[in-house]
């Protein structure tokens, strides 16, 4: 029992790159919320009987007016992350022997979505190394294929926009069209992109979009949420035949407690921080960065030029650096950890992915810097 109890986070203070967990990071009033809110069922206090109508806390005003408008949308939910926002669009729309296209970019929890949906899924298949891009075209061609493999049309096409891995940016407003020319609902995985970059479901042709609370909303987690067009809300969104004031895909309510109250905390600040000015900040911050570390010799695989935080590095000097010395893998890890830089997994070298957003430029630099100073150190 010598291990439990408080456990401090050593990473905290470091320049943190962790794609998972730059755009997550709390705001003051955020992390006044997990103390003041922490407790067990914290928000239930004054609940009607379901979540998104509680008035006190203002969570029905933030679920029913602030939420939809700033994903641009008719409704919206809040999940247990955008995974469970993924599966409750599919769960709701699928049927025995449906199934679904999907980009070849997207995270593996969409793949186990579909699966747990009873849904097969149809890939569209991204460009070849360096780019990796998803195209309009790519969808055109899974539809038909497909149909042709399953002998019906799909019940869904989604996008993950951007990706986990390579930070690319699709054309998701071309993609929307060539899936509603084939009368198929479309659902964008904004999991990297809501809260972090401007974002409007109804401009990207959505019908349904989800999104990160703990990846990219500055709050604690497990949270997401789901935006839903009016066409489909009575389907995603319909009540249970026992009990009608419970929404069957929420399983009743879903993000129950302090979660919800670190998300609505930060909240102004998430909008704030989405305009277009400060996201081409990021974007600048981000392209200045791969320049640097390429002039070191690593490669930026993905978009060119790159318009997202996440970017994603082949990293050749590295490599040979792990295949010389007796920390193998595990030597760039262990430097950057001696120079406060913290986001890489450790025994990586040959390639990984990282996040420069909400790093200021001079943090970027000292990044840079410590890249420089461990190779000249082992060369």
């Amino acid at each position: 029992m010598t291990r439990f109890g408080f456990i401090e986070r050593r990473t905290r203070r470091d320049i943190n790159l962790m794609p998972l967990q730059t755009g997550g990071t709390l705001t003051p009033e955020a992390r006044r919320a997990l103390v003041e809110w922490g407790d067990g069922y914290s928000v239930c206090d004054f609940c009607p009987g379901t979540l998104d109508d509680i008035k006190s806390p203002p969570i029905d005003e933030f679920v029913h007016e602030a939420l939809p408008k700033f994903l641009d949308m008719d409704h919206a939910r809040l999940t247990g992350g955008a995974r469970e926002g993924k599966f409750a669009v599919m769960h709701a729309l699928g049927e025995r022997g449906g199934w679904i296209v999907v980009d070849e970019n997207a995270h593996y929890s969409t793949f186990v979505a579909a699966e747990r949906a009873g849904l097969e899924v149809q890939v569209a298949e991204r460009t070849p190394y360096p780019e990796y891009r998803i195209t309009p075209e790519a969808y055109e061609r899974a539809i038909e294929q497909g149909t042709e493999r399953f002998g019906r049309p799909p019940v869904l096409g989604l996008l993950t926009y951007p990706d986990g891995n390579y930070g690319n940016l699709p054309d998701a407003a071309s993609i929307g069209r060539v899936l509603h020319e084939h009368d198929v609902p479309y659902l964008v995985n904004g999991a990297y992109a809501i809260g972090r970059m401007p974002f409007s479901g109804k401009k990207l042709g959505a019908d349904f979009v989800v999104g990160s609370g703990h990846k990219s909303m500055a709050s604690a987690g497990p949270i997401g949420v789901l935006g839903v067009s009016d066409e489909y809300a009575p389907i995603v969104l319909r009540k249970s035949k026992r009990f009608p004031i419970k929404e069957v895909e929420a399983l009743g309510c879903t993000a129950r407690g302090v979660v919800a109250m670190t998300l609505i905390a930060s909240f102004p600040h998430v909008v704030e921080r989405t305009t277009p000015e400060r996201w081409e900040r990021e974007v600048q911050n981000a392209q200045w960065f791969s320049e640097r570390l390429e002039e070191l010799g690593m490669v930026q695989v993905g978009d060119r030029p790159h318009m997202h935080d996440l970017v994603f590095f082949i990293t050749e000097p590295l490599y040979e650096i792990s295949k010389r010395t007796k920390k193998g893998g595990y030597f760039l890890y262990r430097e950057m950890k001696k120079r406060g830089i913290h986001g890489i997994k450790p025994g990586l070298t040959r390639h990984f992915k990282l996040s420069t957003y909400g790093v200021e430029r001079e943090k970027l630099k000292m990044v840079v810097d410590a890249f420089r100073e461990i190779i000249e150190k082992y060369s």
